[in-house]
């Protein structure tokens, strides 16, 4: 019976990640270039319980007997797939058709710099004439240059990403793609960074000048799913306040006759 508030218990926490992960997803909906995130649930191994008293590793899982309790949470993913274009006729919005990120060097707070890579093409021309994110960070070329223009004068890219200005070639946008997307990772709102083992492979992908690529996020997908994973957590919910009654009754009434 009690191994019951166990299993329901560990329903309740992957539910509450399935939330967590659904519901970022919602807030990101109108975010240009963000990619979805979903959740993996893994049943516990026969071998696998809670071991509630060791404070090492708190409400985590260790293997200790032959009970088999719940799920548990496994891992989240990234859904790379290409989100619709949209048009903007800004010659600074750019959309990447197929695969590739562009470059753009980033500077956190404490001054360091490093390469992130990212799908939101909505580029600006800051006072200097530099090309940049609306956060701020500089558009690489492909000799790994941040990209100055001259603010005065015509500006069209092509779809290898080659910037011209009156019809002379300034430089040409870098894109970089990599051989396995699970070397990637999330890094603030809407950048990757390469971790430990990633490697680089050369970008198919096309710029398309005056489109912006928009969010994967399906909305009505996302909100169906949320109810569905409400409707679960609180059925396990239901569950533990089933057993916690059940318990009352055989310690209070029963113990008592």
């Amino acid at each position: 019976m009690v191994k019951g508030l166990y299993t329901a218990y560990t329903g309740m926490l992957n539910q509450q990640n399935k939330m967590d992960v659904l519901a970022n997803n919602l807030a990101n909906a109108a975010t240009t270039g963000f990619k979805k995130e979903g959740s993996t649930s893994q049943a516990f191994d026969t071998m696998l319980a809670y071991k509630i008293k060791d404070q090492s590793v708190g409400v985590r899982a260790q293997r200790i007997g032959t009970m088999n309790l719940g799920v548990k949470i496994g891992e989240n993913y990234v859904d790379y797939s290409q989100g619709p274009f949209k048009l903007t006729d800004n010659t600074y919005d750019l959309a990447i058709s197929g695969n590739g990120f562009f470059c753009v060097e980033f500077t956190s707070k404490s001054g360091d710099r490093s390469i992130k890579y990212t799908r939101d093409g909505s580029f600006t021309l800051n006072v200097d004439g530099y090309l940049v994110t609306k956060d701020g960070d500089y558009l690489l070329d492909t000799n790994g240059q941040r990209i100055r223009l001259d603010p005065l004068s015509t500006t069209s890219i092509d779809q290898s990403g080659a910037i011209y200005q009156n019809d002379r070639l300034i430089t040409t946008i870098r894109l970089q793609d990599f051989a396995d997307y699970n070397y990637l990772e999330h890094y603030g709102e809407n950048y990757y960074q390469p971790v430990e083992g990633f490697e680089f492979a050369d970008a198919d992908g096309s710029i398309i000048e005056g489109y912006l690529e928009a969010s994967n996020v399906q909305v009505v997908s996302e909100m169906v799913n949320l109810i569905s994973v409400t409707r679960a957590y609180e059925s396990n919910q239901k569950l533990i306040q089933t057993i916690d009654s059940t318990l009352d009754k055989a310690v209070n009434q029963l113990g008592s006759v």
